[in-house]
């Protein structure tokens, strides 16, 4: 019986002291994508079992050994989506999105869950962020969609990154592939695990991705897909090449990338890092030509990219990546005596209503010193207290926390109007100073703090 102040194996809470990580993250990533022209889309959590057999392959680890699938109530068999991608193309083949101009760019951050053992970085309830780009064939899309990953990578101020890319051809080119790799590792599958026995047949190009020691060191010596490249294929991979030459995008050709899933076609790649220990992927996609036509749409070309966020959430912190924190509190109203407390909600809500103003009050019947406490506690930039004698003079002052100055002000009709303009201004002021000091200091050869 599972405990119930425990969250289940394998997920975790966010609680409110770390939660502006994530936004800080999502709000990067999601405003990078709008940039290059994508929009949100959103889908359920959990799809019928059928759509993830049919697109990430029966085959796969993910279909065989990590899917959370259950049946409802009503018999059907369901699955909590293991991935982004799939759900996607099923929201727009069902609206009928494909007739819409292309090309079609989208992106999302969802959870997804696979069964799979917990560990740093990686969770059996985890979020993705995505995008998948649908109506172009040409390799300068390939190109724009790996620039704007090292895009949302380079804003967050991810080191020790290198791009990885790869293609692995057409179903012509990979139909070759597979046989000469069949070839190889049949004379050798007395060395392979358990697992790759089970791939030879299948798909042995998914044993060229296995982390089995054995399996790894028999993949170095394996033939490589770019051999077996058609001119077409050959031709895009290079046309991709070029671009990202062109665009100043540094990469590696690494011919053992095949990626995960089997719905992938020519361009494959992935953002690596070696900062999390072993060499570890923060960011994989590639092209799925295929795909949208496997379930039952037109033939229509797509690519896309996840990134997992705990992974480059952690990955962030171990580097000391900078963290944008959420903006502190603008003003506390403390207060002395009932009347007093409510004349200081009042004022809280026509602060916030009226002008966005973060303003907090007294809910907990704490002293005036409590109060101020709190205050500086949640960081707050200025702070008032109301009592008895505030009201009858119709006074308030109001104090900077930062420098300890204080300003007497009129409790009239205009007096919120005037409070957010004196913050307001108090604020800007402050930010021109920091700039001149910030100037002065370099001037004179100083490092600036």
């Amino acid at each position: 019986m599972g405990n119930l102040t425990s969250a289940p194996r394998g997920t975790q809470d966010v609680l409110p002291a770390n939660s502006y990580k994530w936004k800080y993250i999502e709000r990067a990533a999601a405003e990078e994508a709008k940039a290059f022209g994508y929009r949100e889309i959103r889908t359920p959590v959990f799809e019928h079992t059928e759509l993830f057999v049919r697109s990430v392959g029966d085959g796969t680890d993910v279909v065989q050994k990590e899917m959370y699938t259950f049946n409802d109530k009503g018999g059907r068999s369901v699955t909590l989506k293991p991935e982004g991608t799939a759900g996607v193309v099923r929201a727009l083949l069902e609206h009928g999105s494909f007739n819409d101009p292309m090309p079609l760019k989208t992106y999302y951050i969802t959870p997804c869950f696979r069964y799979e053992k917990p560990q740093a970085g990686r969770f059996r309830e985890f979020h993705q962020f995505g995008v998948e780009a649908f109506g172009s064939s040409s390799p300068l899309i390939d190109a724009e969609i790996i620039s704007l990953g090292q895009a949302i990578l380079t804003r967050l101020g991810v080191p020790d990154i290198h791009l990885e890319i790869n293609s692995i051809g057409c179903p012509q080119c990979r139909e070759k592939y597979r046989a000469a790799l069949r070839e190889y590792f049949e004379s050798r599958k007395d060395q392979l695990c358990e697992t790759c026995l089970g791939r030879l047949d299948k798909n042995p190009m998914r044993i060229l991705d296995c982390k089995n020691p054995e399996c790894a060191a028999l993949a170095k010596d394996a033939p490589r897909i770019l051999s077996y490249l058609c001119e077409d294929c050959r031709e895009h991979f290079d046309g991709v090449k070029q671009t990202l030459d062109m665009m100043e995008i540094p990469y590696t050709v690494n011919p053992t990338i095949v990626r995960g899933l089997d719905y992938y076609t020519r361009t494959v790649f992935e953002f690596i890092t070696t900062s999390l220990g072993s060499q570890s992927a923060v960011c994989g996609g590639g092209r799925y030509d295929g795909l949208v036509q496997e379930l039952g749409g037109p033939a229509v070309p797509a690519l896309g990219f996840g990134m997992g966020l705990e992974r480059l959430l952690l990955l962030m912190e171990k580097t000391n990546c900078p963290f944008e924190e959420e903006a502190p509190c603008d003003i506390y109203i403390g207060s002395m005596g009932e009347e007093p407390a409510r004349a200081a909600a009042k004022l809280a809500a026509r602060l916030r209503a009226e002008f966005g103003v973060y303003a907090e009050c007294d809910l907990m019947g704490r002293g005036v010193k409590a109060q101020m406490k709190y205050a500086n506690k949640i960081g707050a930039r200025f702070s008032a207290v109301i009592g008895e004698n505030e009201l009858e003079q119709k006074k308030i002052t109001i104090k900077n926390m930062v420098s300890g100055e204080t300003k007497e002000m009129a409790l009239d009709k205009a007096f919120v109007e005037k409070l957010a303009d004196f913050m307001a201004y108090e604020q800007l002021y402050n930010s021109c100073q920091d700039i001149e000091t910030m100037f002065r200091k370099s001037q004179e050869g100083e490092q600036p703090e």
